[in-house]
Parts: structure tokens; sequence; C-alpha cells
């Protein structure tokens, strides 16, 4: 099998896995127990934080654990929303955002929030000017995803977060994609609030962060116990946690490693796709993107059947985000690029690790070739475009 959806999902690590063991059977104790079964966890849980805060540049108080990237988003909006409502309702957020800050969005819409959503240009970047114009005195929040989900491409995080910070308005950003493949610090970014999750940087699913800056209003969106600092109740997933350090901690010490192996890589595999394949498009932008991330469009094709066939040869892509693979819609994403719809209907989406080779690069090529071939001579729509080009 050659696995290129890491942006899907990665492999757990195994020496996450190896930290994680014991807290499922020897040290199960409940951290908020004040008996050594439970406090040692305790002390597990804020080594954790630490490793969390450093990589980040941030205050060991400033993280909360969650229980992954989608409720860390909702966690960010919605409370900001509610404790800021008072000072204003109106959010900036972008088009291209995954639908974990979208469909918030949607939902304090219904609460009597107002939201500007910004376009992107070709390549999925936001216009500064546009995003500083879109401002109002009673805007509280911005929030824009650090690097694209889809297309990999990068957003201008520093100019977002001193316009943010200059305009006295809050700046969050979903960095689940960036996070651990990037080097983020939010005291030089100007970032407010981030989100995180854990299984996208080979640590466990079910695990994620959030980043509070001290001094923000933000109350809890899980009501109950008095954990993490009584903002976010629920008895902590010790496992979960510990794994997600221990992958934090992994990623701060391989990131350049890992960045070159993969740009290389990715580099490598689109010059080939678009030497040797003819009608397709780079979606994203060409250096300005994750270093792993491959979006191509190909007329006259459809994305799902690339997929199914790609699967037969056991080669693993996406379309798109794996939040939304069972959707027959084509991608907003895509569509917010320029996109028409038959065109974002063809995506492929390759996301590689550090583990995908060269070699890996040229099979998927040589299978896509003849994928695309046969799809295509299936197309009545590239039979017509053949009769009207000769």
């Amino acid at each position: 099998m050659i696995y290129m959806d890491n942006a899907a999902t990665t492999r757990t690590a195994p020496e996450v896995v190896q930290a994680m063991m014991p807290y499922f059977s020897e040290h199960y104790g409940n951290p908020s127990a004040i008996y050594s079964l439970g406090s040692s966890n305790r002390k597990a849980i804020n080594e954790a934080r630490r490793t969390v805060a450093s990589f980040l540049g941030a205050k060991q108080e400033e993280i909360y654990f969650t229980a992954g990237g989608s409720e860390a988003d909702n966690w960010a909006l919605k409370a900001v929303a509610e404790a800021y409502a008072g000072r204003g309702k109106h959010i900036i957020t972008t088009k291209i955002e995954h639908h974990a800050v979208l469909h918030s969005c949607e939902y304090l819409e219904k609460q009597g929030f107002e939201v500007t959503y910004l376009g992107v240009d070709r390549d999925g970047l936001v216009d500064l000017g546009e995003l500083e114009a879109a401002i109002r005195p009673d805007t509280i929040l911005i929030s824009v995803m650090f690097a694209n989900n889809e297309i990999g491409t990068i957003e201008p995080i520093g100019g977002i977060g001193d316009i943010a910070r200059k305009h006295g308005i809050l700046f969050h950003t979903d960095a689940v994609q960036a996070f651990g493949h990037l080097p983020i610090d939010v005291e030089e970014l100007h970032i407010d609030l981030l989100s995180a999750s854990g299984h996208k940087f080979n640590g466990p699913k079910g695990t994620g962060v959030l980043y509070i800056r001290t001094g923000v209003k933000a109350g809890s969106l899980i009501h109950g116990g008095a954990q993490e600092r009584n903002r976010r109740a629920g008895t902590e997933n010790v496992p979960g946690i510990v794994g997600l350090g221990a992958a934090v901690a992994r990623a701060a010490a391989t990131m350049e490693e890992r960045a070159a192996k993969e740009t290389a890589v990715r580099d490598y595999l689109i010059g080939r796709i678009e030497a040797e394949i003819p009608y397709c498009r780079l979606n994203g932008h060409r250096t300005k993107r994750l270093p792993g991330n491959v979006n191509f469009s190909f007329q006259f094709v459809e994305g799902e059947s690339v997929l199914i066939m790609l699967d037969m040869k056991g080669i693993c892509g996406s379309s798109g985000s794996a939040c939304t693979s069972g959707s027959l819609d084509p991608s907003h994403v895509l569509l917010a690029t320029g996109l028409k719809h038959e065109e974002a209907h063809g995506s492929l989406r390759l996301s590689l690790s550090e583990e995908n080779t060269v070699e890996e690069a040229d099979i998927v090529v040589e299978e896509l070739k003849g994928i695309l071939t046969k799809l295509r001579n299936m197309s009545p729509l590239y039979e017509d475009f053949l009769k009207g080009r000769n």
C-alpha cells in the first residue's frame, strides 16, 4: 500500500504509542483524585501541557486539551462570541475554512451574529487589504486558518495578526494542518486563539489543543466538572494527552528534516504530473504551501472514480477534506479559488509524510496516467472536447 492521505490522518508514531501504553493499565488513576495514583497522572498531563506551550511559544496555563480540532474550533468561536457580544456581533472569516469553523459561524448567525466571509485569489490566499477593509466598529473576532486542509496554501498569518492587534480585535487561527509541520510562535504572530489536532502529526485520534491567550475572555463549551482549570469539563483522556505531548516533542525534534523530505517528493510529484498529464491544474499556491500537499484538478473525469481506481492499485488519496468525503457537492475550497463545478469534481489530493519516497511518487504517476487515460476515453465530455479541438 502507498499511503498519501496524511492530511486526513497520520500513522500514530511508535514512540507515541509506547508513551501512551502505561496509562491504559498501570497508571489508570483519575487525575482529579488526591491520592498518588491520580496525582501522578495530573503531573503527566501538565508535562504534556508544558511541551505544547513550549512548541507554540506560549505559557503553560494558556494550553487546554480537547477531543480534537473540531471541538477546539467550536469552542474558540462560540465562547468568544458569547463573551464579547456586548462589544459587538461581527465576525470575519474566509470562504475556505474547515467546516468546523464555517458551521460554527452558521450557528452564530442564527444567534444574531453577522459574519463576513472573505474570498481568496486563485491560489487560495486571503488579501490583507480586503480583510482590513472588512473590519467594522462591532468586529470582535477574525478567524483565518493557518494553512488550508485541501489545497495546502499557507495564509499570511503574521500580517493578519498585525491587523487584528492594531484594531484591538481577537484573532483565532485553525492550525490543524500546520501544527507540527510548520514553526508557529503565537507571540510573534499575534495569535490570540489557536486550534490543533493530535492525529495530524502522528499523535492519537480524539485529542486536540486550544490555545487561549491570557486575558482573553472565553467560557466553557462543555459544562460539568472543574477540569482544565474550570474551562473544559470531563475526566481527562490521560493516555491521549500523554500521546499528544509525545507527538509534539517528536514533531519539534524532526520538523525541519521532515519538511525537507516532504517538499522534495512533493515538488518531484508535481513536476511529473504537470509534465506528463495533460489538462491538469495545480490547486493552491506553488511555493506557499504545506510541505506534503499536492492537489490537482483533472479535466473530463470525476475525482471519486480516480480514487476508487487508485485504491484498486493500493494507493490511498482523497478528493478533498475527509470530513466531507460523503458529500456529492464539489469542494467549497476549490469553488472559492474560481474553479467551475465540473473542474472541482475532478480533484485529487495527495498528502505526503516523511515516509513517502520518490519511488512511490513514480508508481503513483504511472498508475494515475493509465487511470486518467481510461476514464477520459469513457467520457463524452472528453470526446466532445477532442472533436471541437479537431
